[in-house]
């Protein structure tokens, strides 16, 4: 059988890729080596935020209700218990991909699968000791975690001392000592839920802020939140070894070493190319990620690269939108793929959350922008909800008054943000936003509050 569309990956680029081919009445066969769902349904997005789901109770629980009139005594939390639920709730979202695949009647192929070249009728790609022939081959193949080359890390993983987002999400009983290698999305994520937990925390970062490209300003404030609830916080440091369960770090005040029971390491991604066989179709890569155009196109006719494997944008939700604008492609339908409106969310407690332009990627473009500011007290509900809350909002305008980008630092912000995604993805002005109502009492009313203070 000639297949319409080859999918390598199951994840969440490959799997929507699978379903929109599927029900635009395409022949489809998917490869997936491990799970459906791929890094984010099995290890990281969803199971990552059930455990901060179950911690942010945990905090209310331990004391944090009593602002509200709510007393609790002797709360506990069982780790092993919350690992349970994680790999239940992982098993339920599993199985519903499966079921969409099912209702998209797509062939799933549950090995690993390589190229193996072009055909008269398109590609070919061998998986379980067959081959199968596709017209067009979509490449999801997603990321994996980077181990840096760092001395003696490699035999700490080998030792289960050092961990990557996969093995600590399995950890049945917490570390007293965390040692969080990285400080971006991943590191803040696993250090939050330890911590609220009971473990002691440290984050090494070699930038001298957390968080990434997110803005600096909201880092700041919720590095100091942290730091209040006891997370040390090693900025501009630099792991230059490990020796069993000790992490040797070099930094302004010269070499240490600290010492955990577990050490994370979470320094980045990289996408998986090297297991699938670029070449034998002469594919490009660029330090192992596969470019592609707006249309989801690499350097070979008839081949998209979505999701991680691009390298463009390693977040889900822009693997998504990544896999229909190449299935529509396919289709012969007129779609293109845009990276300015793509939000992020680091799901610490609280949340930070950002959408367009940051000041330091406005200034780095050479961009003026004016940026607004507005307290989250402006709206009734924060108040109501986070007593003694400081969280706040930054929009910023370009020299049109548009709106090219926006970030959030409170709860809960990561379902806020989309307002000010559609605002950036479309181009927006404050004048627009004004006329957009809001509900009352939300805090999303915030946004409002903000377009309305500048015209």
């Amino acid at each position: 059988m000639i297949y319409d569309v080859l999918i390598i990956g199951g994840g969440p680029a490959g799997y929507r890729a699978a379903e929109r081919a599927g029900h635009k009445k395409m022949s489809v066969v998917l490869f997936e080596e491990r799970s459906l769902g791929g890094v984010c349904l099995n290890e990281g997005c969803m199971p990552t935020k059930t455990l901060l789901y179950s911690a942010k109770l945990y905090d209310y629980a331990k004391g944090g209700s009593a602002h509200y009139g709510v007393t609790s005594t002797g709360a506990k939390i069982d780790h092993a218990a919350v690992v349970a639920r994680k790999d239940k709730v992982v098993k339920t979202l599993v199985s519903g991909v499966a079921a969409q695949m099912k209702g998209a009647k797509v062939t799933v192929v549950s090995a690993s699968a390589k190229i193996v070249g072009k055909t008269a009728n398109g590609f070919a790609v061998a998986a379980n000791g067959e081959t199968y022939e596709g017209r067009k081959l979509i490449i999801a193949s997603g990321s994996a975690a980077v181990v840096p080359p760092i001395p003696g890390l490699k035999e700490a993983v080998a030792a289960g001392v050092a961990l990557t987002n996969r093995e600590i999400l399995a950890l049945t009983k917490a570390p007293k000592k965390l040692i969080v290698l990285g400080g971006g999305v991943i590191g803040l994520e696993m250090a939050s839920y330890f911590n609220s937990i009971g473990s002691e925390v440290t984050v090494v970062e070699m930038m001298d802020k957390i968080g990434g490209p997110s803005d600096a300003e909201m880092c700041a404030q919720l590095q100091d939140i942290y730091t209040q609830r006891g997370v040390k916080f090693m900025l501009s440091t630099k792991a230059v070894g490990v020796n069993g369960n000790k992490l040797a770090v070099e930094n302004a005040a010269g070499k240490s070493e600290i010492a955990a029971d577990k050490i994370l390491v979470s320094v980045g991604r990289r996408a998986r190319t090297a297991e699938i066989n670029t070449d034998a179709i002469g594919l490009f890569t660029e330090r192992g990620a596969i470019p592609t155009d707006e249309e989801m196109k690499t350097n070979v006719p008839g081949v998209f690269a979505v999701g991680d494997v691009n390298g463009k944008s390693m977040l889900a939700h822009t693997a998504y939108r990544e896999a229909e604008v190449a299935v529509n492609v396919i289709a012969g339908e007129k779609d293109v793929m845009n990276y300015n409106a793509i939000p992020s969310v680091i799901y610490t407690n609280p949340e930070l959350s950002s959408v367009g332009e940051t000041e330091d990627s406005a200034k780095k473009k050479g961009l003026k922008v004016k940026v607004v500011k507005l307290p989250l007290q402006f709206a009734g509900r924060y108040i109501a909800e986070n007593d003694g809350g400081k969280g706040f909002i930054k929009m910023l305008l370009d020299q049109d008054g548009i709106i090219v980008g926006a970030c959030i630092v409170g709860n809960p912000s990561s379902e806020m943000i989309y307002g000010m995604a559609i605002a950036v993805e479309r181009k927006l002005t404050c004048k627009d936003m004004a006329k957009v109502v809001f509900p009352h009492p939300t805090v999303s009313e915030i946004f409002r509050e903000a377009v309305i203070s500048q015209i």
